[in-house]
């Protein structure tokens, strides 16, 4: 794993993201490219949900906020990245050379923000987000646009910078195909991990602790420390059981596939997907 894209919007929750990558970039001596997408201000204001009702001169003014924010933000941008890798002595740079260390560089792009992130996700390693907290002229979904379309692994950062994403890691398993593919994106992180816990919610008993007793049979050969939880249903949601887990066992890091059912099912009646993108108060690794 040596390339990792950040999407970064130049805001007041870029801190935990730029930590965040980092520690993710650090056991590999990855390089890191921060990607800003200076949004139009159209595009902007699709996704921006009061400008949609705003008429002459309020219309006329909500866009030229809009404007202003932007720039505002690029400028932002620039300035956390270059204040970050000073601060932790990451060297900025556009080329591979002798890479012993994290190096860094940051570019921007503008207009097609999805399409952009979109491209540049499919070329990297892993992609490091962090939640929306506000209208930031992308769209609601984009998170879940990522999973499904890029093809690569995505690390969503949590509000809290981590020390390392290498010491307990949890991997929440269940027979799927979007399970496995989520064990085999985080296996660079699983093979440096001081502990890695299977943990699955026993919804069939014996047939759930078998199959997960023979995933951790086959992951001991990658030679991490790796043992199995098997835990117990109690008629609430899957997703608050395996975040009892994972607070328990003071997980640094979750993985877990993505959209085990279909996303329109998780939208309307719930699902670990959703609620991981949404509240998850620790670093996940999802994979589709």
């Amino acid at each position: 794993m040596k390339f990792v894209l950040v999407p970064i919007g130049g805001s007041e929750s870029d801190g935990p993201v730029l930590e965040t990558a980092l520690a993710a970039a650090r056991p590999f001596a990855a390089h890191v490219q921060f990607l800003h997408v200076r949004v139009a201000v159209g595009e902007a204001a699709r996704h921006t949900p009061h400008v949609a009702f705003a008429r002459g001169a309020a219309l006329q003014e909500a866009l030229q906020q809009l404007e202003e924010e932007g720039r505002s933000r690029s400028t932002a941008c620039f300035q956390h990245v270059h204040d970050f890798c000073a601060r932790v002595n990451i060297e900025l740079c556009d080329t591979p050379g002798d890479q012993q260390s994290v190096t860094a560089s940051c570019r921007e792009v503008e207009g097609g923000a999805l399409e952009h992130i979109l491209f540049h996700a499919r070329l990297s390693d892993l992609i490091v987000v962090g939640r929306r907290a506000k209208p930031n002229g992308l769209p609601a979904e984009f998170l879940d646009r990522l999973l499904l379309e890029s093809g690569r692994p995505v690390l969503i950062a949590s509000s809290t910078a981590p020390q390392t994403l290498t010491g307990t890691v949890l991997v929440c398993w269940k027979e799927s195909a979007d399970a496995a593919r989520a064990v085999t994106a985080a296996t660079p992180f699983l093979a440096r991990a001081k502990r890695v816990i299977f943990a699955g919610v026993a919804e069939r008993t014996e047939q759930t602790a078998a199959a997960m007793a023979e995933a951790v049979r086959q992951f001991a050969w990658h030679g991490a420390p790796v043992e199995m939880q098997t835990i117990a249903p109690d008629g609430g949601p899957v997703e608050d059981l395996l975040a009892t887990a994972a607070r328990t066992c003071a997980a640094d890091l979750m993985v877990m596939g993505a959209y085990g059912h279909s996303r329109m099912r998780e939208i309307v009646f719930g699902g670990c997907t959703q609620s991981f993108i949404r509240h998850a108060d620790r670093p996940v690794l999802l994979m589709h």
